[in-house]
């Protein structure tokens, strides 16, 4: 879809690293794709769209995503496609912007996967950071918040269960659920329980959680895909969801925890004393170091504050016209740097 700009500049065309969008596709990627529809014209990714089609921004969010595949000779093809993308942005007047996720990747990456990395970062025009701390580097960094989730999901209607602690996401190593899991066993009280919902990556890490898990009945693991009402009746249910990350920079889960109303116990970092600030404190409480059993207890024993956090620098509209703005700039930037060599 294209939009007719009161300016009257001619509508963006927008290349998304979306390639398609499922049932599993994070909302994030699909509210930011429908709120950039009211000024662009936005594309999802096909390798014949990138390197024959018409676009002038190509957004990039996981850059990896883009050419590793399972095994060694799908992932050089891949990354030979991409070179070929990034000599096609070289030679033409478009724009690479990249998303910064996360501050640092979380998991270590081989060879060719680091040199191709570091060729996209070297053709980005401008990154998009979510926090004040993004990307380490001279190219131009806009700052533009993770939008809410509040139009996503439905709204929780139904009061918390009292004690209840939830960690919900994607369990990865730097995520650090067995910490969570031993601070909470160190929990004399049995009016307090846990669920820790979400996917393993790597599997492993499951049975180290069992283990610590040591058949604690205040405790219910649920290790898988979680659907939208599996999400939603379990942060209903939560007084507080502990993110007990080891690196913490931007964070959708928190903002999804925050959208849903529920408070979040997370480690102190400037990202999340940041967010503490915008929302909050009673919405964003921090803690020192390791995540303690009485750091945890402490959380519980608050519950949900009575006001709402205060998300409106979050709202979608605002988000998508941001993106916009920093599209123009990228491509901007790009023609200055392309005719002054």
């Amino acid at each position: 879809m294209a939009a007719n700009l009161e300016s009257g500049e001619r509508s963006l065309r927008v290349l998304q690293s979306l390639r398609v969008v499922r049932e599993t596709t994070n909302p994030y990627l699909v509210q930011l794709v429908t709120a950039l529809e009211r000024e662009a014209s936005v594309q999802l990714f096909t390798w014949p769209r990138a390197l024959l089609g018409r676009w002038d921004v190509l957004h990039i969010h996981w850059p990896e995503l883009l050419f590793v595949r399972e095994g060694r000779l799908r992932t050089a093809a891949g990354a030979v496609l991409c070179w070929l993308l990034l000599m096609r942005v070289r030679l033409g007047n478009r724009a690479i912007v990249r998303t910064v996720h996360n501050v640092r990747p979380h998991e270590d990456r081989g060879g060719l996967t680091e040199r191709m990395l570091s060729r996209i970062d070297s053709a980005t025009t401008l990154f998009i950071s979510m926090a004040d701390a993004g990307a380490e580097n001279d190219v131009p960094v806009e700052v533009i918040p993770h939008g809410h989730y509040s139009d996503w999901y439905p709204r929780v209607g139904a009061p918390p269960v009292a004690g209840r602690v939830l960690f919900f996401g994607l369990i990865r190593d730097y995520k650090n659920a067995p910490a969570l899991v031993h601070a909470f066993r160190g929990i004399s009280r049995t009016d307090v329980s846990l669920h820790v919902v979400g996917k393993l990556d790597p599997a492993e890490l499951g049975a180290h959680i069992e283990s610590i898990v040591a058949g604690d009945p205040r405790i219910q693991l649920s290790f898988g895909y979680a659907d939208d009402d599996l999400l939603v009746r379990e942060f209903s249910e939560a007084s507080v969801v502990a993110l007990p990350y080891r690196e913490m920079g931007n964070s959708g889960a928190m903002v999804l925890a925050l959208s849903l109303g529920r408070p979040v116990l997370v480690p102190r970092t400037p990202a999340n004393a940041a967010m503490a600030d915008e929302v909050g404190p009673s919405w964003v409480r921090l803690y020192d170091g390791e995540l303690t059993s009485a750091a945890l207890e402490a959380a519980v024993r608050e519950g949900v504050p009575s006001d709402a956090p205060n998300l409106s620098s979050r709202d979608w509209g605002t988000v998508g016209h941001a993106h916009i703005a920093a599209y123009r700039r990228a491509l901007e930037s790009r023609h200055d740097r392309r005719y002054s060599e």
